[in-house]
């Protein structure tokens, strides 16, 4: 997974609506994208603009699977 970041919103509406069902891919509210790397030449094809800023850290690329502390015995 690389992590890309789109110019603008209509941009990143457009790059989004194009990955969807085509890639997996996460959008963080940072604005960062965490797409596969077959997505990067896609999106070069569909002429969508896009600054690479590098590989997905590892806690970028495990979800949380925290669940609420279990309840105290006694």
């Amino acid at each position: 997974m690389i992590t890309v970041r789109f110019p603008d919103e209509p941009t990143e509406r457009r790059a989004l609506g194009f990955l969807t069902g085509r890639f997996s891919f996460t959008s963080i509210k940072t604005g960062e994208t965490l797409i596969p790397e077959a997505a990067l030449a896609a999106l070069a094809v569909e002429g969508i603009v896009y600054t690479v800023e590098g590989p997905v850290s590892y806690g970028q690329a495990v979800p949380t699977l925290r669940s609420a502390p279990p309840a105290e015995v006694q």
